[in-house]
């Protein structure tokens, strides 16, 4: 991969705060399809995803059918992202949709979890809701699934944001494989108490904040089942996990999104190296890249400083 990377002389940035800000334009480029290594979208089978609709006050009229869609990471679900949705299309007027990726939340499990797959439901999804030019919003999984549509299809989306990852195949943290562990010893323990699972995933999860992310998937199936369990396919996860740090394009020069894309990442996560810059101008020539002063979880971490790099990206240029 290192054969693909533009010299770090191409780059010029400008730092301004606690917020650097880099532009990489490119040249010129047909728009063309990619081709999706992985499979055809015409062999995946989608499945429908739910999502809540966060409507704006005082909608811009000609927004109605450009939304924004907002798709979570691995483990999380279309709640974590519902005070920035709130907050986005109340300050942009648009229409903000947050999905549950599939065998997340309450969408549909199902045995086949990678990019290919993940990107055509919300393909499909922007299909059946007859959206237009809907800006994608992902962070970390939601970031590569956003990648992978917006050069599949880049007719199918306006633009994309994504929160810190890369266009890279990249092994993913420890700590996932560990996450999945502690769950399954709470579905074991068949806990009926919050607190009793807390107490058995502190070993596997330290952080209260990651256990209190992991735990909101906890649920009861009936409503007379004291018993809690999680909504997630644990043993599906477990199996993708070796993939999910993939990227099904190899190549920039077999797909690029020649539209604006803005790239956040935390300074204090490791999912964006300097290195891998150069190659994400290469399937991206039009990006923007906003460096924020967090860790992986840049949206919870720092809600200002993230809804501001959004709205300076989305809003009408002069």
């Amino acid at each position: 991969m290192v054969g693909l990377l533009a010299p770090a002389s191409a780059l010029r940035q400008v730092c301004s705060g606690c917020a650097r800000r880099v532009r990489l334009p490119g040249p010129a480029l047909a728009r063309t399809p990619g081709r999706m290594l992985a499979a055809s979208y015409s062999q995946v089978s989608t499945v429908p995803l739910a999502y809540e609709l966060h409507e704006p006050a005082k909608p811009v009229a000609d927004k109605q059918t450009s939304p924004i869609i907002f798709m979570h990471g691995l483990f999380g679900s279309k709640k974590n992202n519902r005070t920035m949705s709130k907050v986005l299309a109340r300050d942009l007027g648009r229409h903000v949709y947050t999905l549950d990726l599939r065998n997340h939340g309450d969408s549909p499990h199902d045995p086949k979890h990678d990019y290919t797959v993940m990107a055509a439901d919300v393909a499909e999804f922007i299909r059946k809701h007859g959206l237009k030019e809907p800006t994608l919003i992902g962070h970390s999984m939601g970031a590569k699934t956003a990648m992978v549509l917006a050069l599949n299809q880049p007719d199918l989306v306006a633009n994309l944001v994504a929160v810190d990852n890369a266009p890279v195949d990249a092994r993913l943290s420890s700590e996932f494989p560990r996450y999945i562990q502690g769950m399954r010893k709470i579905d074991e323990a068949k806990t009926t108490r919050q607190a009793e699972a807390d107490e058995i995933l502190k070993p596997y999860a330290p952080s209260p904040t990651i256990r209190q992310f992991l735990l909101g998937n906890l649920h009861r199936p009936s409503p007379g089942d004291r018993t809690q369990r999680f909504r997630l396919p644990l043993s599906t996860l477990a199996r993708a996990l070796d993939h999910l740090g993939d990227f099904p394009y190899k190549d920039p020069a077999e797909a690029r999104f020649v539209k604006p894309a803005l790239f956040v990442r935390g300074t204090q996560s490791k999912y964006v190296p300097d290195d891998v810059i150069p190659l994400i101008g290469q399937f991206f020539p039009l990006f923007e890249l906003v460096d924020v002063d967090a860790g992986h979880w840049v949206i919870s971490e720092k809600p200002e400083a993230f809804r501001e790099a959004v709205l300076r990206f989305l809003e009408p240029k002069e």
